[in-house]
This record gives structure tokens, C-alpha cells and sequence, in this order.
């Protein structure tokens, strides 16, 4: 029996994150907390690109045409989603976690969700880098990780 255990290692590996424009206070600490994360753990600075989106509606099709593209080892879906009054929260939180799990489904591509869904901006504040960590940050481990982690069960 082989266990297989991913490692935070992203030399020579190339990166996109696909940002929401809207809530862009909150997206814009969400990108530097990944891109931050992705450089300290070996990727290089200029293999980290970022794609902004309209919002976070619009994330997983342009993930996966950067999935597709060949470009890329993994695709980081950074946003903010923030309850209203009405269910279009649901909607759209639903759609973009679903989108982006369908990419890495159908594509083979590691796509993590960094996709940060609360009812206030008190909650987005503190999960853009404040009291709840950053998760834009642990969306960017995670993608290291899964891909090191596929990469270590497939090489033998």
C-alpha cells in the first residue's frame, strides 16, 4: 500500500487566477493572498497571470477556456458573493462552486474555489485577510497541492 501526500511545491508551475470585478475591495486582497502564496511556495511571479472577470457568475467558463488553453497546471476562482435580499445569492454562489468543479472534472486541470460566499462585508473583510485567514491564500495551497499530489499518484 502507497500513501501519497501532496506537497506545496510550485517550481515551473503556471498559474491563472480568474477574478471577480465585483466586490472588487474584497477580490483584490483575495488575488494578492493567493498570488503572495504561489510565489513564496516556487512559482515564479511572471507564471502567475490574472484574468479579471465581470463577476463571479462569469468565473468557471473563463476558467475553463484557461483550462483548455494548455497554458496552465491550475486555475484559482477568486470572488465575493454577499447575501441580498434576494435569492440571487443562491444562484450565483451555487453556479460559480458548481462551474468550477465541473472545469476540473471535464478538463483534467486542477481548479480550486476561492470563491469567499457571506451575508455582510464584515464576513468578506475577515476572509480577505483579516480574523478568518485569507482564502484566497488557502485556494492557491490547495491548487499546489492537488497538483502535486496527482502528479506523485500518477508518476510511477
Amino acid at each position: 500500500m502507497t500513501t501519497f501526500h501532496g506537497h506545496l511545491d510550485g517550481t515551473d508551475l503556471r498559474v491563472a487566477l480568474v477574478c471577480s470585478r465585483f466586490n472588487d475591495l474584497i477580490v483584490g486582497r483575495l488575488e494578492h493572498g493567493a498570488r503572495d502564496v504561489l510565489v513564496r511556495h516556487g512559482v515564479a511571479d511572471d507564471a502567475v497571470d490574472t484574468v479579471w472577470v465581470p463577476g463571479a457568475w462569469e468565473i468557471p467558463m473563463v476558467a475553463k477556456a484557461l483550462a483548455e488553453s494548455g497554458r496552465y497546471d491550475a486555475v484559482v476562482g477568486l470572488g465575493a458573493v454577499m447575501r441580498g435580499a434576494t435569492y440571487h445569492f443562491e444562484v450565483v454562489a451555487n453556479h460559480s462552486a458548481a462551474g468550477l468543479a465541473r472545469v476540473a472534472l471535464d478538463t483534467g486541470v486542477v481548479v480550486t474555489n476561492g470563491i469567499v460566499t457571506v451575508d455582510t462585508m464584515d464576513q468578506a473583510l475577515e476572509r480577505a485577510g483579516s480574523k478568518a485567514g485569507n482564502k484566497g491564500a488557502d485556494a492557491a495551497m490547495a491548487a499546489l497541492e492537488t497538483f502535486d499530489v496527482v502528479r506523485r499518484a500518477l508518476a510511477d
